[in-house]
């Protein structure tokens, strides 16, 4: 008979009892399935600290499936006194509290553990067995009750983290963080913390340990390739640093030969100096050396929101550290509420500027031409410009504000929000390029002029255009993604980071698009308004040969002066937003936020304007607007 058939012999009545209630409190479960897991803890097992500091003790982690959702009872059966805990997704040896759904150290009389536990079929579960004293080790045997059998997989690794390790090869390195040492932001909310970056030379491939020794409170960090101060998420490999709530660090990493890896040192909390000691082992040496950035690129922003100077500064690089979180709109910055003013007011206008311009275009008579279908689609995207700018920054503003916002919401936000937003806003300019191509058409074919061709062409455009501008820019939600970020040592504090990380290539893609979508409409606007006045000038100069070409030239300059009026303001209104991102110095946005803000927000005011650009100037457009007024008057004075 082995330890299991007699531990349940022993305990045949408290089990039986066990069971009954188990029963009695689930009705909806016709019968009881036993599944059997048998292992031994030896001396190879994992080690972990179970309460966090003193002893380590041998844990097995075992990953538990279930088919159906239910309660489950756990018992174990062994000679040495048994531990148990569950654990749901995940289980860390570093945090041993984390995650943890229930325990029992052992409440039979052979210190064996039991509990039962409702487990879901969505979930995985991990079932972790130590034992009651540290350094036992022993065989034992786990029960598992429920509706329906378990699947089980043991999912430990051999622990090589504590240090020194009898079979491996080990290295020791020691430094010291000074006022002298370099600085940068590690929690994302504060600054100054000195570090020392440090380059790890790995000669064999496999697990490797790495514990700091020092009276400060120590943190560590491993970087793949390189390590960027001003973005410290970049390259950054995804290890548990933190040893429970030690102050020096201990952790497991996977590391291969040839590969560089660069271990950063710093501390808990900023300004902290004093002496460290770097100790590693694993299945042969490392070699450790001082490793020094050399930072050419240029940045704008502070803290975790560092950016290699690129093309292009959206609205989260400018209001994102003046946003205060978990405070209501009463409690944000002057900043804050004055933008958020001025966003509602531009919405306003521009819900005022797309009614009135509706009103104008809707008339069939202006729409027998291209020009009349474009305004009338401009008209459209220009509101669709203003909504999206709106959505954009309450976004911005509402999930800064309040952080338990659910995840998928931001994330969705953060890929589509900004994408949607620069469709919009380029379809918007394309469609005036395309009015100021259509009238040069006119000018140029004069009588022979079709305006059936016209309506054609200006509906394909229409449905084509969309498209050719989202694949243009479809590299951006592609590259955008979203951090998350713990802010504090020993709390779960997170905070969120829309990002965009282009590589070179992409870089200089996105400068080339971001150039030709703001300045080439403007362009083919001017080219357009000045082919017209010349155009029109060298035709009347050859049918009235009695002035001269200068004086038609100034004639048709002084008729059609709107048509240059309007491609120079759209072109001023862009230059802010060109200006602001290809400044030749690091600009950051926090020394700068009012001139961002003003280049930020300027660029979209040209959706606010169709009305005034292209209604008001034109007499007939005019005409046509205020014949239905004018209507309604007659109508309402008979």
């Amino acid at each position: 008979m082995d330890i299991s058939d007699s531990y349940l012999q022993q305990h045949s009545n408290q089990f039986h009892s066990l069971l009954v209630n188990a029963s009695e409190s689930e009705m909806n479960t016709p019968s009881v399935v036993r599944t059997t897991y048998v292992s031994e803890l030896t001396t190879n097992s994992s080690t972990y600290f179970r309460w966090c500091f003193g002893e380590r003790f041998y844990y097995e982690a075992i990953q538990i499936k279930i088919s159906t959702s239910g309660f489950y009872t756990f018992l174990s059966s062994g000679k040495m006194d048994t531990h148990g805990s569950i654990y749901n997704e995940y289980f860390k040896p570093s945090s041993p509290h984390e995650n943890r759904l229930s325990d029992d150290q052992g409440s039979c009389e052979q210190y064996q553990f039991q509990f039962r536990v409702y487990l879901k079929n969505s979930i995985t579960y991990i079932l972790v067995v130590t034992t009651t004293y540290y350094n036992v080790t022993g065989k034992f045997s786990i029960f598992i009750y429920g509706p329906d059998i378990v699947a089980w997989k043991n999912i430990s690794s051999p622990s090589v983290i504590e240090i020194p390790y009898s079979l491996a090869a080990q290295s020791n390195y020691s430094l010291q963080l000074t006022t002298e040492s370099q600085t940068y932001s590690r929690d994302c909310r504060k600054s100054n913390y000195y570090y020392q970056a440090i380059q790890m030379n790995v000669m064999e491939t496999g697990y490797y340990a790495l514990n700091s020794i020092s009276s400060m409170n120590t943190f560590g960090n491993i970087y793949k390739d390189d390590f960027d101060p001003m973005s410290p998420f970049e390259n950054l490999l995804s290890q548990d640093y933190r040893a429970c709530g030690h102050q020096n660090f201990k952790f497991i990493a996977y590391l291969h030969a040839g590969t560089r890896y660069i271990l950063v040192v710093t501390t808990s909390s900023p300004n902290i100096t004093g002496n460290f000691s770097i100790l590693t082992s694993g299945p042969n040496n490392i070699t450790l050396d001082p490793y020094t950035q050399i930072l050419t690129s240029c940045f704008v922003g502070q803290k975790c929101q560092f950016y290699k100077k690129s093309i292009g500064v959206i609205l989260d690089d400018i209001l994102r550290d003046e946003i205060r979180s978990n405070m209501t709109m009463t409690d944000q910055s002057i900043l804050v509420k004055v933008n958020a003013a001025i966003t509602m007011i531009m919405f306003i206008g521009g819900l005022i500027n797309s009614i009135l311009s509706l009103l104008t275009f809707q008339n069939k008579d202006l729409r027998q031409v291209g020009c009349g279908i474009y305004l009338l689609a401009s008209s459209i995207t220009s509101f669709l410009t203003i909504s999206m700018f709106t959505v954009k920054f309450w976004f911005v503003v509402l999930t800064q504000m309040n952080l338990s916002i659910r995840l998928s919401v931001v994330r969705g936000g953060c890929v589509s929000i900004e994408s949607l937003l620069k469709l919009c806003l380029y379809l918007d300019a394309w469609l005036n390029a395309c009015v100021a191509i259509e009238r040069a058409i006119l000018v140029f074919k004069g009588v022979k002029f079709n305006k059936q061709k016209s309506q054609r062409i200006a509906r394909w455009i229409i449905l084509i255009l969309p498209f050719c501008i989202m694949v243009s820019i479809i590299h951006e939600p592609i590259y955008r993604e979203l951090y998350e970020m713990k802010t504090e040592t020993n709390k779960v504090d997170i905070d969120r980071w829309c990002l965009t990380r282009y590589s070179p290539s992409v870089q200089q893609y996105n400068t080339i698009i971001l150039f030709f979508h703001l300045v080439a409409p403007c362009i083919v606007n001017l080219c357009s308004a000045l082919f017209i006045i010349f155009g029109s000038a060298l035709q009347r100069s050859t049918a009235q040969t009695r002035q001269t070409l200068r004086e038609h030239i100034y004639k048709q300059f002084s008729e059609h002066k709107q048509l240059l009026i309007s491609p120079i303001i759209l072109l001023i209104l862009s230059l802010p937003r060109l200006i602001m991102s290809m400044l030749s110095e690091c600009v950051n946005p926090s020394n700068h936020r009012w001139v961002f803000i003003f280049g930020y927000f300027i660029s979209f005011t040209p959706s606010m304007l169709i009305f005034i650009v292209f209604v008001l100037p034109s007499e007939l457009y005019r005409k046509t607007f205020l014949e239905p007024f004018k209507r309604w008057r007659r109508l309402i004075h008979q």
